[in-house]
Parts: C-alpha cells; structure tokens; sequence
C-alpha cells in the first residue's frame, strides 16, 4: 500500500516530468542525457525529502535543480573533452587503457568538484602554484592580495584535497 507522501511524490512527478525532460532537451543535444538528467533531477528532489506541497513554484524548484545538473554535465564534459584532447598528443605506445583513462577522469571530476567548493582566488591560487608553478609572490600580484593571503588560500585548497582524499579512503 502506497503512503500519502508516496502518492503525491508519484502526482508531482507525472505532473512535471514531460515538462522538465523537455526543458532539458532544449539545452542539451542528446536526447538520452536529458532523460538521464530529469531522472537525477527527481532523484535529488526525493534525497532532499522536501514537502512537495509545501513548494509555491514546482516548476521554478525543478528548473534550478535542472540548471545545477546542466551546469555540472556541462563541466564534465569539458574535463573530458581536455583529457582526451591532452591524449592525443601523447605516442601511442603511452596511451593509457581504457581503465586507466576512466580512473584518470574519475579523479579529475573529484578534483573539479573539491575546487568548486573554494573562493575563485583560492581556486585561482592553488592552480596557479600547483599547475604553473607560479611562486606565492606572483600570484599575490596577479590576484592583487598580500602573499600572506596567497598562503592562506593554498591552506583552504590543501585542506580540501586532504579532506576529499580521506572521504575516499572511508
């Protein structure tokens, strides 16, 4: 026997689904992708456990949870897009295997996502001394704070990078 919120759940759902897979499908160019998103979509709203009857604007809810879901597809997809172009110019006899280039871009979208969580100086920061190379003193210039706050944002990044190492080993 289905419960109340069971039965609302499933009325929600049949009442904005089509709407929000074609909102989706205008913003993406693969019709199965946006399948896929309005299920995540709906999936977040029952993780969630909002009251349905308690949202003003279903539509409005369910088109920023959409968005945020297109955001984070559409980063994905250029991560994935720079790896496999930073592949091509490896020799063949390098070229990682299929397994070894899933595990690769597993740990890429981790790190994305750990550097979504910083300020856009930190982010810019820990980029910029990690990848570049740049020294703290530069970058202070190019983000225009003290080399002191340089320190203090790579601290934030390091700390980050720590904390999602450790989710990983639980």
């Amino acid at each position: 026997m289905q419960s109340v919120s069971d039965r609302h759940f499933a009325d929600f759902y049949r009442q904005h689904h089509s709407w929000l897979q074609r909102f989706l499908a205008r913003h993406l160019s693969c019709q199965h992708t946006a399948e896929d998103l309005t299920q995540d979509s709906f999936t977040r709203l029952i993780t969630r456990q909002e009251n349905l009857s308690l949202i003003d604007s279903p539509r409005a809810y369910l088109t920023t949870i959409a968005k945020g879901l297109l955001i984070n597809h559409w980063r994905r997809q250029d991560i994935e897009r720079s790896y496999l172009e930073s592949l091509q110019t490896q020799p063949e006899a390098e070229y990682p295997s299929a397994q070894d280039q899933y595990e690769v871009l597993q740990a890429l979208y981790q790190v994305d996502q750990m550097l979504q969580d910083l300020s856009s100086k930190a982010r810019q920061a820990f980029l910029m001394s990690r990848l570049q190379g740049v020294r703290y003193q530069d970058i202070a210039v190019e983000l225009e704070v003290s080399e002191r706050m340089v320190k203090k944002y790579i601290a934030q990044a390091m700390l980050k990078c720590l904390q999602a190492q450790q989710a990983d080993a639980s």
